[in-house]
């Protein structure tokens, strides 16, 4: 039997997913590695802990599963998003700590570049808005902030790439410098239209071209692994960006249709075919993936604080030993109280793109404790989700998006929390089987580049719902908590 290691570098730990010729898992293992903050709203990585936990993962999965490497028909990568890492070409050396992708330390170029006029043109190219959240400043800062970097990238001497990237470099043992299409569209470099890196974005930021890998197809042949790192050779025949691997796990692949991740974050994509829709509320337009040559796009609505928002109850405020108290918590709320959390921990995400304001807190009674707290705090993020349903809604009129939202996630696993999501967006919420859709995407994309899985459409009948959460708030009470919450992140912004 032919297997598929996926393997998940995430923000937070890195894990390896051993499926089998059914597509099912039969072995993992996942390891956490440190998160740096140097400063306030600065978030870094130690590229060499990124390529350490991959490998010791991947070795105890295929350990786990007591099978040889010469049984794993190919491997497939899908990681964090946005976050930059520069390395020396020859010696494969990183110049300087991975900066994440919620890292803020760019704001203030990115207030430059808007106050100068050049976010239409960026916009239009990219899909994207001017944001610290992309990759572009990110790298322009290390260019600017290492010695000798930037006289360095300009002799070919450094490169740069997305966490993928890196990964692949040094998987093939430097042979390939190469990235896919959803990773290249999240950079604030690649144009989205015409599928090439952009010349003049990386000139206005001063950007080497020569830095930058090349793109390929979601599904698409990104090189061998080296012999001695697995016992054996092994084809990387599949990459995705985190948000845009679980769209494919979720088989959405119907414009139309749409997935939304609960995970550090919350990340909605809403499948527009080969159309890209330019959003009049600030939403991203971006590539939900490529095959074939040919990309598919998305409208994306990212939210920074979801699954977060309980870390924060737990290591902040101390009101929870673990995730699964926020919904014990919530459950003996008092349902007399209208507590509202906006969660802007590091500024809001869609439609509002606000680095600057802060999180807040409303409604706070002599009665609030840490129920009520609890229970907010989980609301938020079914709060932040309909403002993405709204903006999308508005946006893309073509056929409408479909009723169902299909969702997955570590915050999934609340019953509490999706059935009031539900109740909020007023739509029925399906929760599938498999719940690791982002490394099952990744999966597929390279068992089907393998030949070992099935087609687009054979993946699409496989689909299977575990739970719908069907909505049961009155009416009236939906709109009434929702213009509670408007109120609440108007104030937040105007702070």
């Amino acid at each position: 039997m032919s297997y598929i290691l996926a393997i998940d570098q995430g923000t937070t730990s890195t894990r390896a997913i051993l499926f089998d010729g059914t597509m099912v898992a039969v072995a993992q293992n996942q390891s956490e590695f440190p998160q740096h903050f140097p400063q306030s709203g600065w978030v870094e990585h130690d590229p060499q802990d990124l390529w350490d936990t991959t490998l010791s993962t991947c070795r105890a999965a295929i350990a786990q599963a007591e099978i040889t490497p010469a049984q794993i028909a190919a491997i497939g990568i899908t990681n964090q998003r946005e976050t930059v890492v520069v390395w020396d070409k020859a010696t494969g050396d990183p110049i300087h700590n991975a900066i994440v992708w919620q890292d803020r330390r760019t704001a203030d170029h990115c207030h430059i570049l808007r106050d100068a006029g050049h976010e239409p043109m960026i916009t239009a190219r990219t899909g994207l808005l001017i944001d610290p959240y992309f990759s572009s400043t990110k790298l322009s800062w290390i260019l600017d902030h290492v010695d000798g970097a930037r006289d360095r990238a300009v002799q070919g001497e450094l490169l740069f790439g997305t966490v993928d990237c890196f990964l692949i470099w040094k998987l093939t043992g430097g042979a390939v410098h190469a990235t896919d299409a959803t990773n290249a569209a999240r950079t604030m470099l690649y144009d989205i239209h015409k599928g090439r890196w952009s010349q003049t974005i990386c000139d206005l930021l001063d950007i080497p071209m020569q830095m930058l890998p090349e793109v390929k197809d979601c599904a698409a042949d990104f090189g061998q692994t080296k012999a001695d790192i697995f016992g054996q050779s092994i084809p990387i025949c599949g990459v995705a960006g985190d948000q845009q691997a679980a769209t494919v796990g979720q088989a959405c692949f119907e414009p139309g249709m749409m997935k939304s991740t609960y995970g550090t974050g919350c990340f909605a994509l809403l499948n527009t075919g080969h159309t890209p829709v330019v959003s009049q509320n600030r939403l991203l337009t971006t590539i939900a993936y490529q095959l074939d040559g040919k990309p598919t796009y998305a409208l994306e609505g990212s939210i920074f604080v979801a699954g977060a928002v309980v870390q924060w109850l737990r290591d902040g405020l101390q009101i929870i030993a673990n995730a699964a108290e926020a919904q014990t918590l919530a459950e003996q709320a008092d349902p007399h109280q209208d507590v509202v959390i906006v969660p802007a921990f590091v500024g809001l995400g869609a439609p509002y793109w606000d680095a600057d304001c802060r999180g807040a807190t409303f409604g706070l009674t002599r009665n609030t404790g840490p129920a009520e707290l609890a229970k907010a705090a989980l609301e938020s993020v079914g709060y932040q989700t309909r403002d993405l349903l709204e903006a999308m809604s508005s946006d893309w009129k073509v056929t409408g998006i479909q009723p169902t939202l299909r969702v997955d996630g570590g915050m999934c696993a609340s019953d509490w929390t999706m059935q009031f999501l539900s109740d909020i967006i007023g739509a029925p919420v399906d929760r599938p089987t498999i719940r690791e859709t982002t490394a099952l995407g990744v999966a597929w994309l390279a068992g089907m580049y393998a030949g070992v899985y099935p087609d687009q459409a054979g993946f699409a009948a496989g689909w299977a719902r575990e739970t719908q959460f069907v909505p049961g708030m009155d009416v009236a009470l939906r709109q009434t908590k929702y213009a509670r919450w408007q109120k609440a992140v108007t104030a937040t912004l105007s702070v």
